[in-house]
């Protein structure tokens, strides 16, 4: 079977979900072009903050990461598993894609843990540990499009607040997928000349890093998608969800972003 692509939507392409018709209709043509189909996992951080602030909530963050008490995780829970996955879900169906909506950890397809980077006490923040993504090769296998709130389960059936970056490079170890694209605002890696960089890896990345051509905040953005793919094998593609015409490309092997690869497979630099 071909392996499938996972494509992480996050950011404004999730607060303006309803007025963005062509990303949804470009992901369910892709999902139906390529043939080992496509698995999207999302996130929606601002739609948490928004619902616990109603609820009179503080959202903490350590190490740039959220702060997840375990009096906030169902409140986390009902938003991204269900209000968000929700909406996207009924998007990618009006779209024409065989879409089912499922949490990270369902059917034991990811199986997670409490996470304490550097020791930090994050609360309900979990990582995925292992996992085998039955579920997910069963629906793909079907025809269907598996849409991932970053929602997992800990050993005790405890749920977990999962980085939906973190969450989506997991399902694509796990699947070894084709391609894992991060949609963004941006259309990938701007070099010093301005042209969009074809192809990085970590070690080239950090050098335009080192050499200011890197900056803000996609610093942040250029070393997830240089740890995905070093993690995954897989290419990692930054692209952006205001040109969702390029999704299609990925279908027919045409270059789209800024495509992270390992360092033995890098091989161009700068695209038009």
């Amino acid at each position: 079977m071909t392996a499938p692509i996972v494509v992480k939507i996050g950011g404004r392409a999730l607060d303006e979900a309803a007025s963005r018709g062509p990303l949804w209709d470009a992901l369910a043509s892709l999902a139906r072009e390529h043939a080992g189909g496509v698995v999207v996992v999302h996130g929606g951080g601002s739609a948490v903050d928004a619902h616990l602030a109603r609820l009179g909530m503080f959202t903490a963050r350590a190490q740039g990461l959220r702060i997840t008490p375990p009096e906030q995780m169902d409140e986390v829970a009902a938003v991204l598993a269900g209000r968000v996955n929700t909406l996207l879900v009924g998007l990618l169906l009006a779209a024409g894609a065989n879409a089912v909506g499922l949490r990270l950890g369902d059917a034991g397809a990811a199986r997670c843990a409490v996470h304490r980077p550097n020791g930090a006490d994050l609360g309900r923040v979990g990582a995925v540990v292992a996992g085998e993504g039955g579920v997910w090769r069963t629906l793909l296998a079907s025809g269907f499009t598996p849409v991932l709130s970053s929602i997992g389960f800990d050993e005790r059936g405890g749920a977990l607040n999962i980085n939906a970056d973190d969450a989506a490079a997991a399902v694509a170890r796990i699947l070894h997928a084709h391609a894992l694209v991060l949609l963004t605002g941006v259309p990938g890696i701007r070099g010093a000349d301005g042209e969009t960089i074809a192809e990085s890896d970590a070690a080239h990345a950090e050098s335009l890093i080192d050499a200011g051509v890197i900056t803000g905040g996609m610093i942040p953005k250029a070393r997830a998608a240089a740890a995905a793919a070093e993690s995954t094998g897989a290419p990692t593609v930054i692209a952006s969800w205001d040109r969702p015409e390029q999704l299609r490309n990925l279908a027919h092997g045409a270059p789209v972003g800024t495509r992270f690869t390992t360092p033995t497979r890098l091989s161009t630099n700068t695209v038009d």
